[in-house]
């Protein structure tokens, strides 16, 4: 008997609430129904909203609790709550308070998955490393699985899983935050303010990412950014192996970068792995994810797997992704920049100034380092949405001599066009907005591909 069947037995007799009918709950509710357990899904959306979704889900049996009052009462005895809900909300602490069990899809995973989970967390780069983790693994003749935060749920795979397989998941803090396992190989890219809208503040932001090492045990690695100020400062988990990935030192256990090369350092011995300069995405911040990736798949990749996917590999989707030339104008979509930070590091990916869109969604997060970045790499300076005179304030007050025009627009169609009319030959436009998306689209994918849309109908 496998470990998701023998779960799903257990919880016969007992009523099930799934909060959030999205992307990563509804293959839950799916599987849950087919184990034939009764499921109530809670939504703040309508069933006229839910659309299609709702006809499938009810199709199966699934009973609703929706609109504004969702989370108004709910009485099921296993609660599995959206990533995006707070695990401290008043609602779930209800249902712990009378002897309830609060829970989530990716808990279970980790609960039932039969093989061994790389996990990945981090304020910038996750994305990228976890796919070229991924990558490496392929490339080594590994059987392995992509998912978590990165757009992919698992669980609808356990039951194809063996123990020799690899599961690479993408975490974020979001999913984190009560999880009581953590997987074999754990790591953490940086730490910068993030999501503050979502966490009471950033330390409480910096303890749900912790999480992917704290139940770690002596036959468990992490892997740290030993750079980053916030991370190399942690209290870490005594049972952990710890391998660093460093531009500035050389470790004794990692992967560290001297005069461009990048080298391997194994009880304080060093191997070159390859020159820096023949990484085929763009950017230093995309040889701290070579070099992170490299670190987490010591033991189960080659140096030569690893270089050849680096030489080859041409990036994750909006993550500086180019879209088209037109008229001696290149067109970059930055979309996963939701941050200062990543703004920052697709900024400097580049050896000219930029005509940047930025500006979306507030997570009440600080803009003040963003500030002298535009001045230094950017020319034109083009901001909308709910961010905009945040940036726009982030850029003239700070204390440089050469800053940008700076030009608002109504909207990111707007920005494009305007984008379009002030470009000149040899110019490079970018859109990296430094914010969240959910004031105008779905998510950062959705407004990645209407950027794409907007750009291509030019």
């Amino acid at each position: 008997m496998s470990a998701l069947t023998d779960y799903l037995q257990r919880l016969s007799g007992k009523r099930i609430a799934v909060i959030g009918a999205g992307v990563s709950n509804t293959p839950l509710i799916i599987l849950l129904r087919n184990a034939g357990l009764p499921v109530t899904v809670h939504d703040k959306k309508t069933a006229e909203e839910l659309d299609e979704r709702y006809r499938e889900l009810a199709g199966l049996g699934v009973s609703f609790a929706l609109g504004e009052d969702y989370l108004d009462y709910i009485s099921e005895d296993i609660v599995f709550r959206t990533p995006g809900l707070h695990p401290e909300h008043p609602a779930l602490k209800e249902v712990r308070a009378r002897g309830g069990v609060v829970t989530s899809e990716m808990e279970l995973f980790f609960e039932v998955c039969p093989c061994p989970i790389i996990g990945i967390t981090g304020s910038d780069g996750k994305t990228t490393t976890t796919t070229l983790v991924y990558e490496f693994l392929k490339h080594a003749g590994h059987t392995c699985h992509l998912g978590g935060n990165i757009g992919k749920p698992l669980l609808p795979e356990v039951e194809q899983m063996t123990e020799n397989d690899i599961a690479v998941v993408e975490l974020s803090s979001f999913q984190l935050m009560d999880m009581v396992r953590s997987p074999h190989i754990s790591a953490i890219t940086n730490l910068t303010p993030n999501h503050l809208d979502y966490h009471a503040d950033f330390e409480e932001y910096v303890r749900a990412k912790t999480a992917i090492y704290a139940h770690q045990t002596e036959n468990d690695y992490l892997i740290l950014n030993v750079d980053d100020e916030v991370t190399s400062t942690l209290k870490l988990n005594d049972k952990s192996k710890i391998i660093s990935c460093s531009k500035k030192i050389m470790p004794e256990n990692g992967v560290y970068l001297k005069d461009n090369c990048i080298y391997i350092a194994k009880n304080g011995v060093s191997r070159k792995l390859m020159m820096a300069d023949r990484i085929r995405i763009p950017g230093a911040h995309n040889v701290s994810n070579i070099m992170m990736a490299a670190a987490i798949v010591q033991g189960l990749c080659s140096d030569e797997d690893i270089v050849y996917v680096a030489e080859n590999f041409g990036g994750v989707e909006h993550r500086i992704e180019f879209v088209r030339e037109l008229d001696g104008v290149k067109y970059y979509n930055d979309s996963i920049a939701s941050s200062p930070t990543r703004t920052i590091a697709g900024l400097c990916a580049f050896n000219q100034k930029l005509i940047l869109i930025a500006g979306g969604y507030d997570k009440h997060i600080p803009y003040d380092v963003l500030g002298k970045p535009i001045c230094e790499h950017v020319s034109k300076l083009i901001v909308t949405g709910a961010t905009a005179q945040k940036i726009r304030g982030c850029v003239e007050n700070t204390d440089c001599e050469q800053k940008p025009e700076i030009i608002n627009a109504e909207s990111l169609a707007s920005a494009v066009q305007i984008a379009r009319n002030i470009a000149e030959f040899g110019d490079i436009v970018i859109m990296s907005p430094a914010s969240a998306s959910f004031d105008c689209f779905k998510n950062f994918m959705e407004r990645g591909q209407t950027f794409k849309n907007l750009v291509m109908q030019l």
